[in-house]
């Protein structure tokens, strides 16, 4: 067995365990831990593969990945909340079917993600960059200025408008935890399965040589476009999830911040991998719950700060020791391996082939 096969076959044997113990979380792990942790690790872990997806197999760092969860979960929250008596909400408080507003939610973020591709198709690098950070940054606007969607106040209550086949949420967090862990696993294998196809083998094509694929024949900002659209797709459905595990939304959940975290969590894991996406996404909410219990509330000793000083740490570290994140340290210590593996003579590999 190669060392190539048995990095496959290790992988897989963790992955089925890692699948096997969150199966059974609930029963191994406090509530507070299976809320506030893991569910949270899968819903911030689908907005950051949105990411990753782009980033390893197109060629895009994209800045709109939350601004897009942002605004499935701002569209879903004015669609299924409506005025109770003797309360005050926001938003437009449509009152529509749970089920249908969540379609529609998706539908429009990933419309409005095909424009947005279609407008940042043909920029690459810095430029490219910064027009996705201008669409964030247009969704914050919109949802803080305009009162009718919100404004600055939260709408709540999202959660407890949920579909029939969703259940009750509110008062049943391990339906939701299992909810999130069942959409993540399909997200990870749609992404597996659709970089194996034509379209997916064409697209790191485009990412990795854009001129030569477009002498070939390929519509490159058509492939770029069609990409952007596919992790709106994503955003969305972390969005949806997101506005169920928080309950509210507010114009901070689209901010510059959350589009710092979301880009954060995609490099602490890993651009390169999809794995990273989850991984991110653990190591950085693990983070924020152990600072955020364990350091004092006037900060760390000598250097002051709190949580963005720890994790700007851990972000300067990692990308100094792994610019590749946590899944790249685990590729080079194979990568070391492989370099250490006994070279076979040339006439025994003949012989053996």
């Amino acid at each position: 067995m190669t060392l190539s096969s048995t990095k496959a076959l290790v992988e897989r044997t963790i992955g089925v365990g890692v699948l096997v113990l969150a199966l059974l979380a609930p029963v191994l792990v406090s509530d507070f831990w299976l809320d506030t942790v893991l569910t949270q690790t899968f819903i911030l872990g689908i907005g950051a593969a949105s990411l990753v997806f782009l980033s390893a197999y197109g060629g895009m760092i994209s800045l709109a990945q939350a601004g897009l969860m942002g605004i499935a979960g701002y569209a879903l929250g004015n669609m299924v909340t409506q005025n109770v008596p003797g309360g005050e909400t926001k938003g437009l408080l449509l009152g529509w079917n749970p089920s249908l507003a969540v379609v529609l939610a998706i539908l429009l973020t990933v419309g409005l993600g095909f424009i947005f591709g279609a407008v940042a198709s043909r920029s690459f690098g810095i430029y490219f960059l910064m027009l996705t950070l201008t669409y964030s940054v247009i969704a914050y606007l919109f949802v803080s200025q305009v009162t009718q969607v919100g404004g600055f106040s939260p709408i709540a209550g999202v959660d407890e408008y949920t579909p029939g086949f969703i259940g009750d949420v509110v008062n049943d967090r391990q339906r939701l935890y299992y909810v999130a862990l069942g959409v993540a696993i399909v997200i990870y294998g749609l992404i597996r399965y659709l970089v194996r196809t034509p379209f997916g083998i064409s697209l790191q094509g485009i990412r990795d040589e854009p001129s030569r694929m477009a002498s070939l024949g390929y519509n490159v900002a058509l492939h770029r476009t069609l990409a952007f659209g596919i992790g709106a797709f994503v955003a969305a459905i972390g969005g949806v999830l997101f506005a169920w595990w928080s309950g509210q939304l507010s114009p901070s959940n689209i901010g510059l911040a959350a589009t710092i975290e979301l880009l954060v969590i995609a490099v602490i894991g890993g651009l390169g991998r999809i794995e990273g996406a989850w991984l991110g996404a653990f190591a950085y909410i693990v983070i924020n719950n152990e600072v955020t219990n364990r350091i004092p509330s006037d900060g760390l000793p000598v250097i002051g700060g709190t949580f963005n000083t720890v994790i700007g740490i851990v972000f300067l570290a990692i990308v100094i020791a792994s610019p590749d994140g946590l899944v790249g340290i685990w590729d080079r210590i194979w990568d070391l391996a492989r370099s250490r593996e006994p070279k076979q003579p040339a006439a025994e590999a003949s012989a053996a082939g």
